[in-house]
């Protein structure tokens, strides 16, 4: 890797940074993904020898077909096999706050200068983050906001958490005709607000779920907890056959504002914004048909361990001892490193061959042959559909979709979610996939890549496979029933 001072300004820029990838982990990856592709050209060889050898020693007709059924026999078993453990998605519900919390950029600065903590330099920077943030005029914010001063004691973080959690988990119920009572798994990410008994705990006692319920309570995760909730979902599915687990994501708000001057304290009062999502996945053959997605793909990658990217965004308290969640300029050549680890694993497992030639050819060019030489990006849409990307701003979802060459298509469902709903946290990756249903993109066979990105730092990916169309009902409903006849708005890329 080249030394710092040498690189790119611009950090997620994938094709002029070499990735700096633990040797052990990308080459263990690299091998078991080359591996396989090795296993199934040597069964083709193998069957085509064996198939020549009967022809050449003059076999009877009869050990042909002998043979052809033998083969027939093993590859059924082993699609049999290959698909047990198989987790997919039911359903999944994304919250549509009520009108009365919306927040335009007017009022947001309105109560915001009626707030005596904040003077004028803190007015101006909250302005001027919304302004460039991507973010339009009807986002929400939790009642306990709307309040001068914002309220953001413990019961109205309780409140929160009712308003947020309780209709999204009433209309997954409902859809899917699921009894709480049929719950095995409950995961929660919430990341702020981690109260005691915890957030399980209380939709355990709301819908009277089952005593031997496995239940978990993920925080501190930061935005990129729901994609982490759904790769721990699976692996508990592995173990628990015959299960429904459901995962509920979400951000208190109310207990995250920072009434203090430190700008970069300043910045997730601007950004992050009201919603969540409940999601359904089982691993019960039955279900598959009624079924949305099948999990395809899933991977975690942190680099906690190193002080500069674990410091880069941390929740402390300022020089006047208020909280508030520090945001480092460094962050954005945090997530590009940590991105560019998470990208070059995912590649080799889920690229054609020919995109991992083209990029393992470039890579031993630039070593060895040309150090001016540029490294191949893989054309990831040769293997991926539609892509869910990060809503923690707009100038950030252009850079990831800019090094990983994607273009406005690609980004469309990631900025027009940061428009009309903001930086939802966690959550947000549930509506860019409810705007894509909405839109009616999504054919069966098709590939979606949801990207989390958050606090740690860590970033995960989950790739799902359409199983079924989307059909127009399902299609009406969901958060965006009343305003996706609106979008895509142009502007809003630019």
């Amino acid at each position: 890797m080249e030394p710092p001072s040498k690189q790119s300004h611009d950090p997620l820029l994938l094709n002029t940074i070499e990735p700096d990838i633990p040797s052990t982990l990308l080459s263990n990856k690299q091998l078991h993904s080359a591996f396989l592709e090795l296993q199934r050209l040597l069964v083709l060889v193998l069957v085509a020898s064996i198939e020549a050898l009967l022809v050449l020693q003059y076999k009877e007709p009869i050990f042909h077909f002998i043979y052809l059924f033998c083969l027939i026999i093993f590859f059924i078993l082993n699609h049999c096999f290959s698909n047990s453990g198989q987790v997919y998605l039911v359903d999944f519900s994304c919250l549509k706050p009520p009108s009365s919390c919306k927040v335009p950029f007017s009022t947001f600065l309105g109560n915001a200068s009626k707030i005596e903590s904040f003077d004028a330099q803190s007015l101006a920077f909250m302005a001027k983050v919304l302004t460039s943030s991507g973010q339009g005029q009807e986002t929400y914010l939790p009642p306990a906001l709307h309040h001068i001063p914002p309220k953001s004691h413990h019961q109205e973080s309780i409140k929160e958490v009712h308003m947020v959690l309780f209709p999204i988990m009433d209309d997954l119920l409902a859809k899917t005709k699921l009894s709480p009572q049929e719950i095995d798994i409950l995961i929660v990410n919430c990341s702020g607000f981690c109260p005691s008994p915890s957030i399980c705990s209380i939709l355990i006692n709301k819908y009277s779920m089952r005593s031997d319920i496995k239940s978990y309570n993920l925080s501190g995760m930061g935005c990129s907890a729901s994609a982490l909730a759904i790769d721990l979902a699976q692996n508990l599915l592995q173990v628990h056959y015959n299960s429904y687990a459901i995962v509920l994501s979400t951000e208190i708000l109310s207990t995250g504002w920072y009434a203090g001057h430190e700008q970069p304290k300043l910045i997730l009062n601007c950004l992050f914004r009201m919603g969540s999502a409940a999601i359904l996945l089982t691993n019960k053959k039955q279900d598959m048909k009624s079924s949305k997605y099948q999990l395809f793909r899933t991977l975690r990658t942190q680099k906690a361990f190193d002080d500069r990217a674990y410091l880069s965004t941390i929740r402390e308290e300022d020089s006047n001892g208020k909280l508030g969640v520090t945001i480092k300029r460094d962050i954005l050549e945090v997530a590009g490193e940590i991105l560019r680890w998470n990208v070059t694993v995912l590649g080799s497992s889920i690229l054609p061959f020919s995109e991992k030639f083209r990029h393992g050819v470039s890579r031993i060019r630039k070593r060895f042959i040309d150090k001016s030489a540029e490294i191949y990006v893989p054309n990831f849409k040769s293997a991926i559909e539609h892509f869910c990307l990060p809503t923690s701003g707009r100038q950030l979802v252009k850079e990831l979709a800019k090094g990983l060459k994607l273009g406005d298509g690609e980004m469309e469902a990631a900025l027009m979610t940061l428009h009309r709903f903001g930086n939802q946290s966690s959550s947000s990756l549930w509506y860019e996939l409810a705007y894509l249903e909405a839109k009616q993109r999504l054919k069966k066979g098709d590939k979606v890549w949801q990207l989390g990105m958050g606090t740690g730092p860590k970033c995960t990916s989950l790739v799902w496979k359409c199983i079924r169309p989307i059909d127009d009902d399902e299609a009406m409903k969901g958060p965006w029933a009343d305003s996706i006849h609106r979008y895509p708005i142009v502007a809003v890329g630019q």
